[in-house]
């Protein structure tokens, strides 16, 4: 494993964090699924645009976005990029805040209705989540095309069921000296889906500093992740990019639409108090999870900085004050060493539109 440490955050970090922080976990992945092609055709390329909570407007952004990208004339020329009429399609929501954030239904069902128009089947579409209780929340049916599933890997009064993962896709690692260390892979993800499309928010994160499009695809499709934080340590940083790397995960997640309709600036996942509800009203659309996070780390960034509160980088413990762990956005780095995509801001091209 790579010796990473966040150069930013290293001149905060006490050297006994700063060591702890050093020494990584030592994963092991097992997978008998073989990659497919890189998913990531337009490294370092997002499409931005405004968008509000109307479905005209859902319209009209994602498809300026789509074309932006990808260059094409018309919207059905623009998903034939990423999707053929022969696709299963898995749409990855975020529904842990549920009602009041979630991956927008007007978003999903727009791109579900997208989906229909390239030619793919409503029964080949998926909307997908862990908990079930948490899709039940979303309420995303209404919105959906008839036939369109509705799918979740754990029944949410029973949680920690594995009869919906894949026992012989996993990434195993002892973090604190827990009971199972391995993290299953969606049994959905590996044997059924061929296309991701993956619809994350924009929230801050108690550990791993936002909750973005790596996050959500990552901690979402697989089982047992959330022993990767204990007390006030967390191994975000590695574990969210080590997750998302496992094939067939990485190579099926052709495209990340992420929901800026509304969000959260403090106390994410969940919505602790509606005061930390804000509305950046962006959208931003490509293929490169870690160009996509590196963005959204400036939205929460300015957001926070306005409403007075630390920055999701600091490590002093005044942080400590409004989090329980030591928050690790560096996993976003962290992703782009991995070659998962392209970190240095200087490089990044927003097309706004």
């Amino acid at each position: 494993m790579m010796d990473f440490m966040l150069r930013r955050a290293f001149v905060q970090l006490p050297a006994v964090a700063a060591a702890a922080t050093r020494a990584l976990p030592q994963y092991r992945s097992a997978s008998p699924y073989a990659a497919g092609p890189d998913p990531n055709r337009f490294p370092a390329r997002v499409a931005s645009t405004k968008v509000t909570e109307s479905a005209e407007s859902v319209r009209q952004s994602l498809s300026r976005c789509m074309q932006a990208l990808t260059g094409a004339k018309s919207d059905r020329e623009a998903w034939a990029a990423f999707i053929q009429p022969t696709d299963v399609v898995g749409i990855k929501v975020n529904c842990s805040g549920a009602p009041k954030i979630m991956s927008h239904p007007l978003i999903v069902g727009e791109i579900a209705r997208q989906l229909t128009l390239a030619g793919v089947a409503p029964q080949n579409i998926f909307i997908y989540e862990r908990f079930a209780d948490q899709m039940v929340a979303a309420n995303y049916t209404p919105h959906l095309p008839a036939g369109a599933q509705i799918h979740a890997m754990e029944d949410g009064t029973r949680r920690g069921g594995i009869s919906n993962y894949d026992q012989r896709a996993y990434v195993e690692t002892d973090f604190f000296g827990e009971e199972q260390t391995r993290s299953f892979l969606s049994k959905l993800v590996s044997r059924t889906l061929t296309k991701i499309v993956n619809v994350p928010n924009m929230k801050d994160h108690g550990a791993a500093g936002v909750t973005g499009c790596l996050k959500n695809i990552a901690y979402g499709s697989f089982s047992n992740v959330a022993r990767s934080h204990r007390d006030s340590r967390t191994h975000t940083l590695s574990f969210i990019g080590t997750l998302f790397q496992l094939e067939p995960l990485r190579s099926k997640s052709v495209l990340h639409v992420m929901d800026g309709i509304r969000g959260v600036w403090q106390g994410g996942p969940f919505v602790k108090a509606d005061r930390y509800v804000f509305e950046p009203q962006r959208m931003l659309v490509g293929t490169d999870p870690v160009a996509i996070d590196r963005l959204l780390i400036d939205i929460i960034e300015n957001k926070r900085r306005e409403m007075g509160a630390v920055s999701v980088w600091d490590r002093s413990p005044a942080a400590m004050k409004d989090s329980r762990y030591f928050r690790e956005p560096g996993h976003i780095e962290f992703a782009g060493n991995l070659g998962l995509g392209v970190y240095d801001r200087a490089r990044i091209a927003e097309i706004a539109v």
